[in-house]
């Protein structure tokens, strides 16, 4: 059954217009009238639906009912990621999508290829955040994981709160000894580095503000694939 994500509260049964976004997608998927379908708008439930109307600038629908799927991680991670070059990035929001990522921090460090500010940076965020809902409507998600703005990492660093009585804060470090294994926080902050990794006082900078280093074992593993191993392994564990 088709799945479509709607950028404005579904409240309660009765008949709605589709937003702009999910009534393109069901044109183009030229669903008719009496075709079913599932909605969600980020809060957790998803809907059963019906199509109601179908016209050139309007779709209509008729929610049946709600139910609360269990499908999010028993853990809340967030990956605060010196981002890798733009496709790369693309690959890595989508599949932390699909892992169960909460959300994705985009950062600029000493060793960054990738380096957005102003409207660009607005507009990455906005097409990342694009990719997330794809990527939940594929899956099954119905909390989409959440694209933070852009920042520098000194900045981000900078306004972190110290960490929660709950939260443990990993930096993911080829130089770290403690591996990851037997780690199972409930609630995450990982922070990893782009190709080549944090320079020394970057990684002086995380330690300073909670975070641990830890290893993902004697292989290097490229900047797109060290936060997915995380989570991975934070979803089996």
């Amino acid at each position: 059954m088709p799945r479509f994500f709607v950028d404005t509260p579904l409240i309660q049964p009765g008949e709605i217009a589709l937003p702009a976004g999910a009534a393109r997608h069901v044109q183009v998927l030229r669903l008719q009238p009496g075709d079913a379908l599932t909605l969600f708008d980020g809060s957790g439930p998803e809907w059963r639906a019906e199509v109601t109307a179908m016209g050139r600038s309007e779709v209509r629908v008729n929610l049946i009912d709600a139910e609360q799927p269990q499908r999010e991680l028993a853990r809340a991670v967030t990956l605060a990621v010196v981002m890798p070059a733009n496709d790369r990035m693309d690959f890595l929001v989508e599949k932390a999508t699909e892992l169960g990522a909460v959300a994705l921090q985009p950062l600029m460090g000493e060793r960054s290829v990738l380096r957005l500010a102003g409207e660009r940076a607005d507009k990455k965020r906005a097409h990342w955040q694009g990719v997330a809902i794809a990527a939940a409507e594929q899956s099954g998600r119905t909390v989409p994981l959440h694209v933070e703005p852009v920042q520098t990492l000194p900045a981000w660093l900078a306004g972190l709160p110290a960490p929660a009585a709950d939260e443990w804060r990993g930096l993911l470090s080829p130089r770290a000894a403690q591996p990851l294994a037997g780690l199972a926080p409930s609630r995450a902050l990982f922070l990893s580095g782009p190709e080549g990794g944090l320079s020394d006082a970057e990684e002086a900078a995380a330690r300073a503000r909670g975070f641990v280093a830890v290893t993902l074992g004697p292989r290097v593993l490229r900047a797109d694939t060290a936060p997915l191993a995380v989570l991975s392994w934070l979803a089996l564990s």
